[in-house]
């Protein structure tokens, strides 16, 4: 073997050090190596190594053959977000694919992990694809609002037809090495090493061009079904119809103009609303895990844990646990509420087997790591307590101390708390060190965020834990500092509160609501409270009332719904009217109280568009939030986006309050708050960090880098 030295980006020192693509060369066979940590996203230096190596590999008499190599437990994971965000620089994707398809030698890719969105894009240019087990491919580009712009689209059609090339592109599916082989986007699995066999097969093997092929004949019936499913399942992102046109020209046109068409298709997208909010948000999952005081800090080893509460939510907890693989002591006040638990998750489980998520065998073997108790000494051995009973601060506090007698030394105490003081909860234990929130979202085996909130003595290597847990039970963390509320809690009941403003000034729950779902959410938020239970806010309510700022403004017509015993859906009645199959109508009782509690404080109503409504209660959310990043409660803007997205249903084609408000304009904000500051009073104030970046012109992302 000799070695050639590494191709370097233009304008880069010959032989960098730094440079993410080098040659080595193993007979007649070049293999093109990428090296850009942690996975090889395609950054403008890896498009410019990789189509200097390849059209300088083209002209070299003395090589036969090119080998792709992303490096063991590699490929390349798609393109590199944080350049999207930036003008575009050349060489763009598709002259690196260009260069691959003209490449006169056969090219081998060799799929060691991930070939995603551009890095499946360059393996379907290549004439071979070897993949070991480990390898996935897959082009999910319509994940973040856009479609392949580098031929993925016209390749793949060209493959697997126009009825399977719409399902894997507009469900962004990520196929497995065997499903990959099967469909015929991988040629071979290798069991051996990888590298090894592409370079042994490589001078063998013939140019085989996707973009020669023809668009393999159709089902007409099978392509509409397909379109019909996809775009039902799109929720309203543009990017799926567009995937769909596209692909469907492919019968119709020659390979380069539907080259041409998805190019376009893909520029236009890439500047879209929704496709920027949904890069904010994944790049947002990444940053969500950088918690300053962490560095170094190595998460406690967990091999069993607890629930201490077999509700609703302690069961949902326990399942959540239970899938990430852990063994469970569930632990109640008596025998039977904890057998009654046991049934709870047992339900549970028997809904995933009726929905063919899990089989009988999963739902078995699940169950066996699950043991009920009653005693609190069946907590002396766990790593890990999570405490999911009743929200009241005296009950959490007595747990807490029971749970500092038997708990052992190391093990990681948590609380399920949506809202209380967490310096008070650990302040009941001797090891407040040990203390963490983990504020999971109902159903707790299925909602994807999860509140990690650090108490004031919260150790490193504790919250470091519950990063690690969230990861191990596929949640989305974000970090939360301690105060009411937290971080969503704390904005929801703002965001309640001036929802509730809105009824008392004019605005029916049904037209608030409408509002809200015509902006994207599933659910408006009287229809949400309605699910919840009005109870659950009359309760938190009561706690708060002799702490009230008397200057604030208060509505009263929630808490007349439930001292009228419209408690939700639970009752058949609480903003709403709900008949025996849960469809819900307006309520001429409740529009009779509303009517009564204007009147009762002199409120002329007058209406509201849904576009008045939809500014309001974005401005408050975001106002809040804006105060929490001055406060230190949230770490970034766009934790606090996540937050929402995942836990309380904002429109992730909206990217989250905070990215809608400067996607609006933070002066517009402001000027929306002020108004919102005179209809709400004491608590209503805007923010002076809002104010501040108002005045200055600057975004949140700014302020975070001052």
């Amino acid at each position: 073997m000799t070695d050639q030295p590494p191709a370097a980006p233009r304008g880069a020192p010959p032989h960098a050090e730094s440079a993410p693509v080098s040659i080595t060369r193993h007979g007649t066979v070049a293999v093109v190596h990428i090296d850009h940590a942690p996975v090889n996203a395609l950054s403008r230096g890896v498009r410019q190594g990789l189509v200097d190596a390849v059209r300088a590999l083209d002209a070299d008499a003395s090589v036969s053959a090119l080998v792709l190599s992303g490096g063991p437990g590699r490929f390349i994971a798609g393109a590199d977000l944080k350049e999207m965000a930036l003008p575009p620089d050349a060489p763009f994707l598709p002259e690196v694919v260009g260069a691959i398809d003209a490449c006169s030698k056969p090219v081998v890719a060799a799929l060691d992990g991930a070939a995603l969105g551009g890095g499946c894009e360059i393996a379907l240019a290549c004439d071979l694809r070897l993949g070991s087990a480990k390898a996935l491919v897959g082009l999910t580009e319509t994940r973040l609002g856009i479609i392949p712009g580098a031929g993925g689209t016209q390749r793949l059609v060209r493959l697997v037809g126009v009825a399977q090339a719409i399902a894997l592109v507009c469900e962004g599916r990520v196929l497995k090495a065997g499903e990959a082989l099967a469909l015929g986007l991988m040629d071979a699995v290798v069991e051996g090493d990888l590298l090894t066999e592409a370079i042994a097969r490589a001078p063998a093997v013939a140019k085989r061009r996707l973009a020669a092929l023809p668009v393999p004949v159709g089902d007409p019936a099978g392509e509409a079904t397909a379109a019909a499913k996809a775009l039902k399942g799109a929720k309203g992102v543009p990017a799926i119809a567009e995937a769909i046109r596209v692909i469907r020209a492919s019968k119709d046109a020659d390979f380069a103009s539907g080259l041409a068409l998805e190019r376009a298709a893909f520029l236009a997208l890439r500047e879209s609303p929704e496709a920027k909010a949904l890069r904010h948000l994944f790049l947002a999952e990444r940053e969500a895990v950088k918690v300053p005081g962490l560095e170094g800090a190595k998460a406690r080893s967990i091999s069993s844990t607890a629930v201490i509460g077999a509700g609703t939510m302690g069961a949902g907890i326990a399942v959540a646990l239970l899938d990430a693989g852990y063994p469970v002591i569930l632990v109640e006040r008596d025998v039977e509420a904890a057998q009654a638990g046991v049934a709870r998750i047992d339900a549970l489980y028997s809904r995933q087997v009726k929905s063919a998520r899990i089989d009988e065998a999963h739902k078995a073997e699940r169950l066996a790591r699950l043991l009920p108790a009653s005693d609190y000494a069946a907590l002396a051995q766990a790593d890990l307590i999570v405490e999911a009973a009743f929200e009241d601060m005296a009950v959490k506090i007595d747990i807490f101390r029971r749970l500092d007698k038997v708990a052992k030394q190391g093990a990681v105490l948590a609380t399920n708390t949506s809202y209380l003081d967490l310096d008070a909860i650990a302040a009941a234990t001797s090891r407040p060190e040990d203390v963490v929130g983990l504020h999971f979202f109902a159903p707790a085996n299925i909602m994807k965020l999860l509140e990690v909130v650090k108490a004031t003595h919260t150790a490193p290597d504790v919250l470091a834990t519950a990063l690690a847990l969230a990861k191990r039970m596929g949640k989305q963390p974000v970090v939360a500092g301690n105060c009411d509320g937290f971080i969503g809690n704390r904005i929801y009941a703002v965001y309640r509160r001036h929802a509730e403003y809105l009824v008392e000034d004019g605005a029916a729950p049904e037209q608030v609501d409408a509002a809200l779902e015509a902006f994207g959410f599933a659910m408006g938020i009287f229809a949400v409270s309605d699910m919840s239970g009005l109870d659950i806010a009359y309760a938190m309510r009561k706690r708060r009332a002799a702490t009230r700022d008397p200057n604030e403004r208060y509505v009263s017509i929630a808490d007349t719904l439930v001292e009228a015993g419209r408690l939700g859906r639970k009752t058949n009645g609480g903003w709403y009217a709900y008949d025996a199959n849960g469809t819900r109508t307006s309520d001429p009782a409740v529009t009779q109280i509303i009517a009564e509690a204007r009147a009762a404080k002199g409120i002329q109503p007058r209406s509201f568009t849904p576009e008045e409504i939809q500014l309001r209660l974005l401005a408050v959310m975001a106002n809040e939030g804006a105060k929490e990043l001055a406060e230190g409660i949230a770490l970034r803007a766009s934790d606090i986006d996540l937050a929402f997205v995942n836990g309380y249903g904002f429109p992730r084609l909206k990217g989250g309050p905070m990215h809608a408000a400067e996607a609006l304009g933070l002066a517009t904000v402001l000027a929306e708050i002020k108004a919102a500051h005179t209809t709400g009073g004491a608590g209503s104030e805007p923010a002076e960090l809002l104010a501040q970046l108002a005045a200055e012109g600057k975004t949140f992302a700014d302020w975070l880098m001052a």
